[in-house]
This record gives C-alpha cells, structure tokens and sequence, in this order.
C-alpha cells in the first residue's frame, strides 16, 4: 500500500524583481536632476534674497516678459516690480536684471524704454507667444484683440519706463474696470519720474 504523495517543493532560488534599464535611470536623473537645478538656478540667481526669484522668458525689443514661480505672491511680485523702479529711477541699467540692451545704439542709453509683463505661467513667456503679442499690439486691429486681451488678462505685474514717466501695475491689464478686476489689479504707480524710488525694506 502506497503512502500518500505530496506534491515536489521546486527548491529553485525566487527570481529578484526586474530592474529598471541602466538607460531608464539615466533619463530619470536627468528628468530630475534639471528640475532640480532649474528651481535652484533660479532662487540662487537673484539679485538678491529681498525679491522672489524670476527668469527671463523672452525679449523682443523693448518688451520683455519674466516668469515668477507659480506660488509667487502679490506683494512678491509687487517687491520684484518695486526693483525694477528702483534700478530704472538709479542707473537705468538693467544689465544686472538679466535683461538685454532694449534700445542696443541709442544715444539716450541701451535701456531708455522698456515695458516687463510678469507671469507666473511659463508658457506666456514663451517668444513665439511674446512676438504674437507685439505684432497684435502693433497692429491694433479688431481681428487681433483675443489675442491682446488673452495675453494681458494673463499678467501678473507689469512695469514701464520711457520717456513719459513709469508705471507700476499688480493684476491683469486691460478690459473693462470692474469691482472683479480692480479686486486683483491696482496701480502701484503711475506718472514723471520726479525723484529716487523709495528704498524697499529687505
């Protein structure tokens, strides 16, 4: 009589689990790594610590569009636009902004006019975006309006220096004033530059 039979134990070792190719990994550290040093690059590259970080996203002549990081602040972005004033009413050089020559060879000086839109989307900054708004602005036609009002509705802060004087704006620019608008746009200032600007406090 045949005992009972039990079924064979496979003593073979488990299989370890699959391991991520070596080319994987690399695109990752990569992917992260850029991260990483673009949020770096950016914080370290300030001017100095008393105003958020920004980026230069493009330039086209004298308008210039500079991205913030998205969890930016009104009196953030107020501080960085306050620095703008403060380097125009000065020196009138914003070299050290990171900002190119907005009138390269004038005789009045490389930055004698200059108007900067602060985002905190990147993809407003982007120079295909900036250039389609400078045509459309230049052109002032019916047929470009969506195109001026997407891209002003979008603005964070706005700063312009020129012959004229200077302006200061927090909030989104142009359309219709009403109480919906003014709750997110105001004037910081507005007017001839008749003296320094007032220092910020760090």
């Amino acid at each position: 009589m045949q005992g009972p039979s039990f079924p064979e134990v496979s003593h073979a070792p488990p299989q370890s689990p699959k391991k991520l190719d070596t080319v994987v990994k690399l695109g990752l550290g990569v992917l992260v790594g850029s991260f990483i040093l673009i949020g770096v690059g950016m914080f370290l590259s300030r001017p100095d610590r008393s105003i958020p970080p920004y980026s230069i996203g493009s330039q086209e002549g004298p308008v210039v569009a500079v991205h913030v990081p998205a969890w930016t602040s009104d009196p953030g972005i107020e501080s960085l636009i306050q620095r703008f004033r403060k380097v125009g009413r000065e020196t009138r050089d914003f070299g050290p902004m990171k900002i190119r020559p907005t009138t390269p060879g004038d005789p009045a000086g490389p930055y004698r006019r200059i108007s900067i839109y602060v985002f905190t989307h990147d993809a407003w900054t982007e120079p295909e975006m900036l250039h389609q708004y400078v045509a459309a602005a230049a052109s002032n036609s019916e047929a470009d309006r969506p195109v001026r009002e997407a891209f002003e509705k979008a603005v964070r802060g706005f700063y312009r220096l020129d012959e004229s004087g200077e302006e200061g704006r927090i909030g989104p620019l142009g359309g219709k004033d009403t109480a919906a608008t003014a709750a997110y746009a105001r004037v910081l200032f507005k007017g001839v530059i008749t003296s320094a600007a007032p220092d910020q406090p760090e």
